[in-house]
């Protein structure tokens, strides 16, 4: 005689409405145990160098070690922002703290041969000049190169700047980019200025 768990329906699954669920929990707890881990490392009196690869460029010419912030003038990448783009950075920092929030310096300040590096590695990740302009500018015209501009993370700090960042003058850039900003004093009283696509749309990188 053969069972059959007539109580048990069929097993369905929902991958459109589980599946963004999924990917939230995942980046949370990705960032969890990221957090975790660099405290770890920090604690033991290691730090971690942000780079792709080992034989990239390191911290002289702009790297980050993970977890710096934009009070840590010992690091190249923010002692050599703009003082006044640093300054504003550290404003709005300090009150985001009050919110809660950490700034995280993912990029800054890089030299030219770094962002030279950057670009390389960008065409052959994106397959071609053109698309990789449209995230990767050259060194002759990258803000990052003239220390005013930095990646800014984790996603809860560039939200906190989507909606405080021009008061103090910090404005997201690119469409495409949320976590890069730059100093533009008017936005103070003006707000913000439209959003350029991306680098390759910004008038700046075609000189």
């Amino acid at each position: 005689m053969a069972y059959r768990d007539s109580a048990r329906p069929p097993t369905r699954r929902i991958p459109g409405l589980l599946a963004p669920a999924a990917r939230r929990v995942r980046g949370v707890l990705v960032g969890a145990l990221r957090a975790v881990f660099v405290a770890i490392a920090k604690a033991l009196g290691y730090r971690l160098l942000r780079v792709p690869h080992p034989g990239a460029l390191g911290e002289a010419h702009g790297a980050v070690f993970v977890g710096t912030t934009v009070f840590d003038d010992g690091v190249p990448a923010v002692a050599n922002l703009d003082p006044a783009f640093l300054g504003a950075l550290r404003r709005a920092a300090e009150d985001a703290a009050g919110d809660g929030i950490d700034f995280v310096v993912n990029s800054g300040w890089r030299s030219p041969a770094y962002q030279d590096q950057l670009l390389r590695e960008a065409v052959v990740k994106h397959g071609s000049e053109e698309e990789a302009a449209r995230w990767v500018a050259t060194a002759e015209t990258s803000a990052h190169v003239a220390g005013g501009a930095v990646d800014i993370g984790p996603p809860a700090a560039r939200a906190w700047l989507s909606v405080h960042g021009a008061g103090y003058g910090l404005c997201q850039i690119y469409e495409n980019e949320p976590w890069h900003y730059e100093l533009r004093p008017d936005a103070v009283v003006n707000g913000c200025p439209p959003m350029y696509p991306d680098p390759s749309q910004d008038p700046r990188m075609r000189q």
